[in-house]
């Protein structure tokens, strides 16, 4: 489910699932205003329930977005570790896919995306958002080690440092020009080719050699 902007109108609460009810109301409201637009009644009135109803679930909003954000992460590593799959066919071009990935999750899931990084929530808010996190991150931090290992040993980054530059890069750039949403920026060339430009000049910087990583090189 793509959650990138309302859909028409309060969602009555019919199905019996008041939990489920509820995240579908924070997800189509963080799309319709932000994380911070909205309270924990707007959420309960969206979904069709009184305004104590959600406390049956959630002790207040930022545990909903919490939750929220917990299941965006979830999603997130799972599409991250699917693009990266091993490394195969090579580490260059599972990198890229990696890339990309994280890119095409933003564009498609602005609002999960949004109650991730954007909603102010701790990641320990909650132990099992911040397993997911973790799960995510995992996922880029493997492939930076992949990678460091192919530069020469001499002068070698520490493959944390490369996981945290690239991830920042690579988050800057989906926050700014690859966004789902109307606050996506103009910018005279695909993000995926910006991305792609960015990670291959810092990896030459450190050393990458030339054809390094890629099908059997």
């Amino acid at each position: 489910m793509t959650w990138g902007k309302r859909d028409s109108g309060p969602r009555g609460y019919h199905h019996g699932n008041l939990k489920e009810a509820l995240v579908r109301a924070a997800l189509e409201l963080i799309a319709e205003k932000g994380p911070a637009g909205f309270t924990f009644a707007d959420a309960a009135r969206w979904a069709g329930v009184s305004p104590a109803a959600p406390y049956r679930h959630f002790r207040d909003r930022d545990a909903l977005i919490a939750d929220v954000a917990r299941r965006g992460f979830e999603a997130f590593a799972a599409a991250l570790s699917k693009a990266w799959d091993d490394g195969r066919p090579d580490l260059m071009s599972a990198f890229d896919r990696l890339g990309k990935a994280y890119l095409d999750f933003a564009r498609r899931e602005p609002a999960y995306y949004s109650a991730m990084f954007e909603a102010g929530i701790s990641p320990d808010a909650d132990p099992q958002l911040r397993e997911a996190g973790d799960r995510a991150f995992a996922v880029l931090r493997t492939a930076a080690e992949k990678l460091v290992a192919l530069m020469p040993a001499q002068g070698r980054p520490p493959a944390m440092m490369v996981a945290l530059h690239i991830w920042a890069t690579t988050h800057g750039i989906a926050s700014l020009f690859g966004r789902g949403d109307a606050a996506r920026r103009a910018l005279p060339m695909a993000p995926e080719e910006l991305l792609e430009a960015a990670v291959l000049i810092y990896l030459r910087g450190l050393g990458l050699p030339e054809g390094a990583g890629r099908q059997g090189i």
